[in-house]
């Protein structure tokens, strides 16, 4: 089978958000004939498409719709080859307040997609998850065989997504792959994550910088390379009916991102927990660090901006986009919101 994007026709959900507006930004620039699903709301907005390049806008076809909903996923489906699956609710700290709202976007949102790609006999289901479904590592790097831990309600619906879409490749064939890439940053992310917390807690001279936990440490995939991860399993056969890591490698903590971050801008910080950011303590996962080796094997994918010397690179890439003025107006860094 043929899985090259270029003479594809490309659904991505979660086109409006971080990695999804990357990932449609990349398939158009490929040529690819991309069909962006986004949420529907009543002010028309397309999340963060609409900052792309009248260019990028003027060679997509958006539609608006609701993963909750089946015949709204099977509407915007319809005429697809490809399906990248990236639409979920995905903040930790909002799945302890209202974890059915996880559920009913992270679970039964996957299987509407699986349903009508089913129904639709699509060539290929990429599915998202996530490095929160391993929980604290029990060994590093972490491969695709480390046990799954559900410590919050959204590590939990990732996991139940996951098994979703493998039982839908194992029960009626249908063509699936799971990505699961790990801390993925760069321009556009949200501000709940921890590099934007940071970045923007600095540049509005918040002082001391706030933050959860500054133990625990995370494995950041510069958001290019997430993207190329992406592309690479969607064009591989080999990746049909598996689970595949993208990530850096690299582990560093949280605090010690604090301080890197500090120093590319200029000045040292001091940092501080603070109990309102503070995940409940079985809840915290405390180590993650990818094995990529899957990845390459399969797909021939290789991180980019792996080492400190590659999360450098990365950062500073980050930096350019989120201290431009016109992009800060976007974040609050003065109040935390779940």
């Amino acid at each position: 089978m043929d899985l090259k994007l270029h003479n594809k026709r490309i659904l991505v959900t979660g086109a409006d958000g971080f990695i999804g507006s990357h990932l449609t930004e990349e398939l158009v620039r490929r040529g690819c004939c991309v069909k962006a699903f986004v949420y529907y709301n009543s002010q028309n907005s397309w999340g963060w498409l609409d900052s792309l390049t009248k260019e990028i806008r003027d060679n997509l076809e958006v539609y608006s719709g609701d993963v909750r909903d089946f015949q709204s996923v099977k509407s915007g489906m319809k005429g697809c080859q490809i399906v990248f699956h990236l639409a979920a609710l995905i903040a930790i700290p909002y799945s302890y307040q209202s974890p059915e709202s996880y559920v009913e976007t992270n679970v039964r949102g996957t299987l509407n997609v699986l349903q009508a790609a089913r129904e639709l006999a699509v060539e290929k289901v990429v599915s998202t998850s996530t490095s929160e479904v391993y929980g604290t590592a029990k060994f590093v790097p972490i491969t695709e065989d480390h046990p799954l831990q559900a410590q919050s309600p959204y590590s939990a619906t990732k996991i139940g997504a996951d098994h979703l879409a493998l039982s839908f490749h194992r029960a009626f064939d249908l063509p699936v792959a799971i990505i699961r890439p790990f801390n993925t940053y760069g321009p556009r992310q949200s501000a709940r994550a921890i590099i934007p917390t940071i970045i923007t807690q600095i540049a509005a001279n918040v002082r001391p910088i706030r933050l959860g936990s500054l133990q625990p440490t995370r494995d950041f995939s510069y958001v290019s390379d997430t993207v190329q991860g992406f592309i690479a399993v969607g064009e591989s056969p080999r990746s049909i009916g598996e689970v595949i890591n993208i990530g850096s490698g690299y582990e560093i903590s949280i605090r010690e991102i604090a301080l890197l971050i500090g120093e590319l801008m200029g000045g040292n910080v001091n940092v501080e927990s603070e109990q309102a950011r503070m995940r409940p303590d079985s809840s915290e996962v405390q180590r993650l660090c990818a094995d990529t080796s899957k990845a390459k094997r399969l797909t021939a994918w290789e991180p980019l901006f792996a080492g400190r010397g590659g999360l450098s690179r990365g950062l500073g890439e980050t930096l350019r986009w989120f201290t431009t003025p016109k992009n800060l107006t976007f974040y609050k860094a003065d109040k935390y919101n779940t």
